[in-house]
């Protein structure tokens, strides 16, 4: 059973029908739903997402670690991390915020979540009374804009309004990045080595046997293992990250297809064409048309 999970999977769940689904965002306020025995909980959202606790409590495994999510609390879950619901109060409710690989792109200081390792490892961030105060308050303009009609003004107040909660949010963590320091197994170190290793290299070295060979391993064993930690092979990470750096790239420069596939360390133009292509139904050129800012957000493109 695949425990991926796209946008357009959490808009049939929630039988959502909204214009903003086209943009790559969806707010959702979720209450408690008993688990039933048996059934596999574990999801793992291409994408960003943003869970504020509003009522009651509940316990999570994300990835390999278990956390209680509290009243007031805040998690961020990057993409492609593995999260299972294990138990929750019967009051439980929560405001989401679910955000597209695709929207990321479009602005690099939400990309650099996706490389904010700290982030990856502790997800749960708690607000004092103050910051909470202020960020209930920019989540409750973000719904009442989200629920307007599809207007250009309505997304390009979204797309600001998004980057002001979630900076709000990192600023409010920054300060007790170096804090915790739980000690941890060595399968997850060795996924923590990798990860490190395929942040820096993935547009160079596209090549399972290159990754096991930097962390001493055999393809066959690291391969297993993270598909046992994480859902996703050495191949699909790599192509994860290669992917992530094509969308930014088309998306917020002006760069050429064929400087985007030098930049990408593709040998020739049209393999980096193919390969684009197979991992997204479309040709870089019809990507670039299909994901395009509104006119105001491009003009702040890297030139």
């Amino acid at each position: 059973m695949s425990l991926a999970v796209t946008l357009d999977d959490l808009y049939k769940l929630y039988e959502a029908n909204h214009p903003q689904h086209a943009k790559g965002m969806i707010i959702m306020n979720q209450v408690y739903q008993p688990l039933e025995e048996g059934v596999d909980y574990r999801q793992q959202f291409d994408g960003l997402i943003l869970s504020f606790m509003t009522q009651g409590h509940m316990d999570v495994r994300i990835q390999t670690e278990s956390y209680r999510i509290d009243k007031g609390d805040i998690a961020i879950i990057l993409p492609q991390v593995i999260i299972e619901p294990l138990a929750a109060s019967t009051d439980a409710t929560m405001t989401t915020v679910g955000l597209s690989l695709d929207f990321l792109s479009n602005f690099p200081v939400l990309l650099q979540l996706i490389h904010n390792t700290t982030l990856r490892n502790h997800p749960l961030i708690q607000l004092n009374e103050e910051d909470t105060a202020v960020f209930k308050e920019l989540l409750h303009l973000l719904q009442n804009v989200y629920v307007k009609n599809n207007a250009f003004k309505t997304t390009e107040t979204l797309h600001y309004l998004t980057l002001s909660l979630i900076s709000f949010v990192l600023e409010a963590y920054a300060p007790t990045d170096q804090t915790n320091h739980t000690p941890i197994s060595r399968s997850s170190a060795i996924v923590h080595e990798f990860y490190q290793l395929v942040l820096h290299q993935a547009t160079q070295h596209r090549s399972a046997k290159f990754y096991a060979e930097q962390l001493h391993l055999t393809p066959q064993y690291l391969t297993t293992l993270l598909k046992a930690e994480t859902g996703k092979s050495i191949l699909e990470w790599v192509t994860f990250f290669v992917m992530i750096q094509a969308k930014t790239l088309l998306n917020t420069t002006n760069l050429s297809i064929k400087e985007v596939s030098h930049e990408l360390h593709f040998t020739d133009t049209s393999l980096f064409c193919r390969y684009f292509k197979r991992n997204t139904g479309l040709s870089p050129e019809n990507y670039r048309i299909q994901t395009g800012l509104p006119t105001n957000l491009a003009a702040n493109k890297v030139r």
